[in-house]
């Protein structure tokens, strides 16, 4: 399928023609794809990118200017979706900073003995959590997989991926308290 031109395409794009979107698709794609990894460097980042910009492109497909460069209107969304995943990677060592801080803390403030004490009553907690939160939270934090991959291997919702690790926090806070916090992040971390 070929469109004579970007004001064609973006038309049949406002009207809901997947047809054009499957166009968009195929045509922009790889480009884009070495775009964003050129930006970003890492392939699975750079693909997760890609695709928010074609999933946006398409929910607001309507308020597309029909006399603009759907070529530039592409890449200016694909280097903005970097930006704001720059952000957030941003925010993401900020509070990694801040763990390692208290890490710190509670290291130099507690012997060998106590903090292996609180140790183990965290990971008695953790083996304590229902199966099912219990499993999503270990892939999650043991192993290190995301929510998506989690989700295909036990082949449920990323939805439901999210809420059994939102319950196994809520679980563990409950019985632990605040102050094992940093201890939950130590026994996630220490064997890494």
């Amino acid at each position: 399928m070929e469109f004579k031109n970007d004001y064609a395409l973006i038309k049949a794009l406002k009207k809901g023609e997947e047809k054009a979107y499957i166009f968009l698709l195929e045509k922009y794609h790889r480009r884009l794809h070495a775009y964003a990894l050129s930006l970003i460097g890492n392939p699975v980042v750079a693909k997760d990118i890609v695709q928010n910009v074609f999933l946006k492109t398409w929910r607001f497909r309507k308020k597309l200017n029909s006399d603009c460069s759907i070529k530039s209107f592409l890449f200016k969304s694909t280097y903005n979706e970097f930006l704001n995943t720059y952000q957030k990677k941003k925010s993401t060592m900020l509070l990694q900073y801040k763990y390692i801080e208290s890490l710190y803390e509670v290291a130099e403030g507690s012997n060998e003995s106590v903090l292996e004490i609180m140790i183990e009553i965290v990971n008695q907690e953790i083996e304590n959590l229902p199966p099912k939160c219990k499993r999503v939270f270990m892939l999650s934090k043991k192993e290190g997989l995301t929510n998506a991959e989690i989700s295909e291997f036990l082949n449920v919702s990323i939805k439901t991926v999210e809420a059994q690790i939102t319950k196994s926090f809520s679980l563990l806070r409950e019985k632990l308290g605040d102050k094992y916090k940093t201890i939950l992040f130590l026994v996630f971390t220490r064997d890494k």
